[in-house]
């Protein structure tokens, strides 16, 4: 068969109902492409950065969300050295670096600057905020005041240097962005193209309780990048769990995942402590089983 000229394939497309303009066609190719899947790498720290594109490749992710702060895969001030040759080590694999998790909620802060430069000279497009957090004992308002005034100079620094921001949402007494009001207060009205939110669906369950869609759909024009985790309550206190095992139930992700998202996925597995190095087998067999039931979510 021949190839379709662009005017014979929109041609035939009209004539089937399929493309009868190039806004359907997009949305209709938009709706089908494979998702970007990637895993917060936490867990894997055990592994150089060669094994860890190894066995991300291995168990089928399209990418990392990597921690890049105190205690991650590269201190901070290792970024301008040592980025460089995790980025070259995913793209030997065929992978990118999805999520830069950083210490960064200041542009004036310690390696902010010289860390996000050098990410955006690399090819990584968004990097994940430290959160803020209130002091209880004053006003929250004037605080959140101060956070936005915060994050206004940042935005500025990533609109300058061609990357998003991406602040995640959290569970606790003092996290600004946990009844996710404030958080859509924070961003309101801040450019999109620099700063977006991670939403955690965990966090966000265990402050939603029932009323969790509301504040889905408060925040769910600003969502850039989905976290995927779940929990159960084992008396007051918050238990992570494989995914199934808990709150977090599919009608609740195919809610998140509708037509309107196709931002990046990132497993968050926090059920088996990433501390304990003679837990790493099973840190993998744990993501390798949450990947395995969130594949089967997303195919039904």
């Amino acid at each position: 068969m021949k190839d379709l000229s662009r005017r014979d394939f929109f041609a035939l497309g009209a004539a089937a109902g399929l493309v009868a303009r190039p806004s359907t066609l997009a949305q209709f190719a938009a709706e089908r492409a494979p998702r970007e899947m990637c895993v917060f790498s936490k867990p894997l720290q055990h592994l150089g950065f060669k094994e860890l594109a190894a066995e991300v490749s291995r168990m089928g992710f399209s990418g990392i969300e990597a921690p890049v702060r105190p205690g991650g895969h590269i201190e901070p001030e290792r970024v301008p050295e040592e980025l460089p040759l995790l980025v070259d080590a995913l793209r030997e694999r065929g992978l990118s670096m999805t999520v830069l998790t950083s210490e960064i909620n200041r542009a004036d802060q310690d390696h902010a600057r010289t860390t996000l430069e050098t990410a955006a000279k690399l090819g990584i497009r968004r990097y994940r905020l430290k959160y803020y957090r209130y002091d209880l004992s004053k006003p929250v308002i004037p605080q959140l005041d101060n956070f936005r005034r915060m994050l206004e100079e940042l935005v500025a620094l990533n609109a300058e240097l061609g990357i998003k921001g991406i602040y995640q949402n959290h569970s606790g007494g003092n996290y600004v962005g946990a009844p996710i009001w404030d958080l859509h207060e924070l961003i309101e009205g801040l450019s999109n193209e620099h700063i977006g939110v991670a939403y955690d669906i965990g966090h966000a369950r265990v402050e939603g309780g029932m009323c969790w869609r509301i504040q889905h759909n408060l925040i769910r024009a600003r969502i850039d990048t989905l976290y995927i985790k779940d929990f159960i309550w084992s008396g007051k206190k918050r238990v992570n769990v494989p995914l199934g095992e808990g709150n977090l139930d599919r009608k609740i992700f195919r809610s998140l995942l509708s037509a309107d998202f196709r931002g990046p996925i990132s497993l968050h597995m926090e059920h088996v402590d990433h501390r304990k190095p003679e837990l790493a087998k099973q840190r993998v067999a744990a993501i390798e089983a949450d990947q395995a039931f969130m594949q089967r979510w997303l195919k039904k």
